[in-house]
């Protein structure tokens, strides 16, 4: 077994902060993105990130919602920067215990292109690897986290062990991830278990993400949409005929 470490030079990660916070105002989701992008970028990885709070991201269900009756869409410009990514990280608050508006509007703007293929006639987000970050002040880090990677692996993204990380504070009102405290100190930037989940997230999308890369992506046979729609069945049989 080769535990010895590997290169990730040639990947490429995209952070989305769905916070509701706009540039260049402070983000506590932004620093937790920093940890995790950090070691990324000390690896060599391609890394690229931006608020969607930020953009004139229409809501909706299709690629383009200019041609659905929205005056602007800047989704479309953008998505090239998913399409580019090995790896993408979506990362957010916590607001009512459910993610933030921005987050599901972003799931919904990538269901969007859940129908389109690959050039190998699979579903367009099959061969890159998904993760997220979830921050806040009341309890909802393993509900907001597993809305997000149901909602990625459904599309076609794979999502390796461990893909998530957070940090919440205690119930209540409180501060969030990396506010000042009365002694000087920053809320949850030394917290032991955030900082190794995170790694380990980082480093599990870092793993899968290279093993899809060598690999040549997921493998093909059984998964092809162009071949169902031609009749090939990859052993299935309908339940009618089985005896």
């Amino acid at each position: 077994m080769d535990d010895s470490k590997p290169q990730f030079s040639d990947l490429s990660a995209l952070f989305i902060n769905t916070t509701l916070t706009r540039s260049p105002a402070a983000s506590h989701t932004q620093l937790l993105i920093e940890a995790s992008a950090d070691i990324m970028t000390k690896q060599g990885v391609s890394v690229d990130q931006f608020r969607a709070v930020d953009h004139d991201i229409a809501s909706g269900v299709y690629p383009d919602m200019r041609e659905h009756g929205w005056a602007s869409d800047e989704w479309p410009e953008l998505f090239p920067r998913v399409l580019a990514a090995d790896i993408l990280v979506i990362a957010g608050p916590i607001w009512l215990g459910d993610n933030s508006s921005e987050t599901k509007k972003i799931i919904e703007r990538l269901y969007a292109h859940s129908g389109e293929l690959n050039d190998r006639g699979q579903w367009l987000f099959y061969g890159r690897v998904g993760g997220c970050l979830i921050t806040g002040n009341e309890d909802g880090i393993k509900h907001c986290a597993s809305n997000v990677l149901y909602s990625l692996q459904h599309i076609g993204y794979s999502v390796p062990p461990q893909a998530d990380a957070g940090w919440i504070g205690e119930a209540g009102p409180g501060p969030s991830y990396g506010d000042e405290l009365p002694d000087g100190s920053r809320a949850g930037l030394d917290n032991d278990f955030t900082n190794r989940n995170t790694t380990f997230m980082t480093w599990n999308l870092l793993h899968l993400a290279a093993m899809l890369k060598r690999a040549g992506g997921f493998p093909a046979y059984g998964n092809q949409r162009r071949e169902w729609d031609a009749g090939t069945r990859f052993d299935f049989t309908n339940p009618e005929y089985r005896s």
